[in-house]
C-alpha cells in the first residue's frame, strides 16, 4: 500500500515503513498520525506499509543472478548494483529510501527488537553498494549521511519496566544495534525514538491524548534542520 503526498518538489521527503500487521491497532494510528503531522508540515509523505504490501523479508539468492560457487549475499548486491540487475522492487525501495531527508521506522518492539518483516526490509533494501560500500563508507561517509531517521514505537511493556532498574532495564539498550548497527551505520543522524508504552493498558481516553502527544513530538522532528555532513 505505497502512498504519497503531491507537493512541491522543493518540498522534503519523509519515508515512513511501517510494520504491523493490523491496521487497527494503535501502532498504526500512531503512525497515521505521524504521516498528518508531517503533511501538515509541509513535508511529501511516502509511506511503505510491508504487511499490507507483502513484503518478502528473505534475503535469497533467488533474487540474484546465477553464480558459482558459495552464495554471498553483500557481493551480490554489490555486483547487482553495478550491473543494474537489482530487484526490481528492491530497486523501487532503495530509490525512495535514497530520495528520502527523513526515515521514520514505524514498529512494535518485539521481542525487544524490530518485527522480522522489517529487519527482512533493512536486509534486502540496504544494499551494499547502495549504502555503503562500494563508492560509499560507514557511518559519516554514508549514502544516508546528512539524512535523517527516526523510530516510532509502541511497547507491550510500561515505561517503568524500561527504566534503569527496572524489569526490562533501559529502552535504550535494545535500541542500540539498531541505531548504531542499522542507522548511524549508513550514515543517518538519529533522532530521539517517539515511544507510547503499553498502548493496551490505556483507555480510549489516554490514547487519544498520548496519540496527540506523538503529534506533537513529530511537529518538533519536523521543524529540526539537519546537522551538517561532516
Amino acid at each position: 500500500m505505497p502512498t504519497s503526498t503531491p507537493a512541491s518538489d522543493a518540498a522534503p521527503v519523509a519515508l515512513i515503513v511501517h510494520a504491523h500487521p493490523e491496521p487497527r491497532s494503535f501502532n498504526t494510528a500512531q503512525m497515521t498520525t505521524a504521516a498528518r503531522v508531517l503533511r501538515e508540515a509541509g513535508y511529501r509523505v511516502d509511506v511503505l506499509d510491508l504487511y499490507a504490501d507483502g513484503w518478502a523479508p528473505v534475503l535469497a539468492r533467488e533474487e540474484f543472478a546465477p553464480v558459482d560457487g558459495p552464495f554471498k549475499p553483500q557481493a551480490e548486491q554489490m555486483r547487482a548494483v553495478a550491473e543494474g540487475t537489482l530487484d526490481a522492487t528492491v530497486r523501487d525501495h532503495l530509490d525512495r529510501l535514497l530520495a528520502a531527508d527523513l526515515l521514520v521506522l514505524s514498529f512494535p518492539l518485539w521481542w525487544f527488537s524490530l518485527p522480522a518483516v522489517l529487519k527482512g526490509w533493512i536486509d534486502r533494501v540496504f544494499v551494499m553498494g547502495g549504502v555503503f560500500g562500494g563508492e560509499h563508507g560507514l557511518f559519516g561517509d554514508g549514502a544516508l549521511a546528512g539524512k535523517r531517521a527516526v523510530l516510532l514505537i509502541t511497547t507491550g511493556g510500561s515505561g517503568e519496566a524500561f527504566r534503569p532498574g527496572g524489569a526490562f532495564g533501559p529502552l535504550d539498550d535494545f535500541l542500540f544495534h539498531i541505531h548504531r548497527g542499522m542507522l548511524e551505520f549508513v550514515g543517518f543522524q538519529v533522532l530521539d525514538p517517539v515511544v507510547t508504552h503499553a498502548p493496551a493498558r490505556m483507555t480510549d481516553q489516554e490514547r487519544t491524548a498520548v496519540l496527540d502527544a506523538v503529534g506533537e513530538s513529530v511537529t518538533r522532528i519536523a521543524a529540526q534542520l539537519p546537522s551538517p555532513v561532516r
